[in-house]
């Protein structure tokens, strides 16, 4: 059974877990920077990456004593290589190509996205490919087949914003400070979620998208009115956004033939109401739902070393000339989707 030692630094947490090919998590260290960005009401990159030059190599020295083991004892070194902030990217693998050359490992240069769209089968041994994923976090919102390991077919993205930057935004709007999104879900557990008129973008049109630019404006103009509770505000949102996903996962199942599991990864997985809509969907289409545990959901260091191993496994290691990508799509053959600010 090989042991990978797995290293995140893609936006705002920095992470080192050592992970068990047999699915055993050996140790995981996580450091976030939520008191460095809070002043400024979002991740200030810049500040993102000296956090993660300070932060990682202690965490990797965290991450081997916790697990009881030496570099020698490691198999391989996985790192987000993209995509993400370029600057914590670089500080990730940089330091992953250090210990590989100096203790001879493989390096293994994980795509970010293909850490979170993988995490779900390091919980669930009986998942197999292919599946339907959901991936939504604060850069992306796509709806993926997931065939096999490296092997992806997008099916659906968003046309402008991800869901994530939309909680994120809509907290920063009604002052619920940072992180957003668990903030709106606090403020909206204590709303009136119908109170507020807001608008559902894409809904019932002939596309798969997603689109949730318009919603976020909508937002601010409701805050500015003077009308509204701020926890209403944020009920009202939290509904639309779920409205929102409900009608573009269902419009695209309509359309393919489903495999056995809908799954959901990335932050906003996190969000218990969407988990339970979607779990809610999936009963309805006679699909198995599939979620991470909740700290599984947000960057983390385990669903890079479990995305290493899936990789080791099958042979695919990396050169040590391997480049940093800010971009990075799992499925770079999709089918350019309408409209400017496409998160590929």
């Amino acid at each position: 059974m090989a042991i990978i030692l797995g290293l995140e630094s893609s936006c705002d947490e920095t992470a080192a877990a050592i992970v068990r090919s047999d699915r055993t998590i050996l140790s995981h260290a996580l450091a976030g920077q939520e008191d460095h960005h809070r002043a400024f009401g979002g991740v200030v990159p810049e500040i993102a990456a000296r956090a993660h030059a300070e932060l990682m190599t202690p965490l990797v020295e965290t991450a081997l004593a916790d697990a009881g083991l030496t570099l020698n004892d490691i198999d391989a070194i996985a790192a987000t290589a993209g995509p993400g902030l370029i600057g914590g990217v670089m500080v990730g693998l940089v330091t992953a190509k250090a210990l590989a050359m100096a203790s001879g490992k493989p390096l293994i240069a994980v795509n970010h996205l293909e850490g979170h769209a993988l995490s779900p089968r390091l919980i669930d041994a009986d998942l197999e490919f292919p599946y339907l994923l959901l991936l939504v976090s604060g850069g992306h919102c796509q709806l993926l087949r997931v065939n096999g390991v490296g092997d992806y077919n997008r099916l659906a993205t968003t046309i402008d914003d991800a869901v994530g930057e939309a909680f994120d935004k809509t907290a920063k709007i009604l002052g619920l400070g940072f992180p957003g999104g668990p903030a709106v879900e606090r403020a909206a557990a204590i709303g009136n979620a119908h109170n507020v008129p807001l608008p559902r973008p894409l809904k019932g049109a002939d596309e798969p998208h997603f689109s949730f630019a318009g919603l976020k404006s909508a937002v601010l103009r409701a805050h500015e009115s003077g009308q509204y509770k701020v926890e209403d505000i944020a009920a009202s949102f939290q509904l639309a956004v779920i409205d929102c996903l409900y009608d573009r996962i269902s419009y695209t199942l309509d359309r393919i033939d489903a495999p056995a599991a809908l799954v959901v990864a990335g932050g906003v997985a996190a969000n218990v109401p969407i988990r339970e809509m979607l779990e809610k969907l999936a009963a309805q289409r006679g699909m198995r739902f599939v979620a991470p545990p909740l700290w599984l959901c947000t960057d983390n260091g385990v669903m890079i070393a479990w995305a290493g191993a899936e990789r080791f496994g099958m042979g695919l290691t990396d050169g040590l000339d391997f480049v940093a990508r800010p971009r990075w799509p799992l499925d770079p053959h999709a089918a350019p989707a309408r409209g400017a600010g496409v998160k590929a």
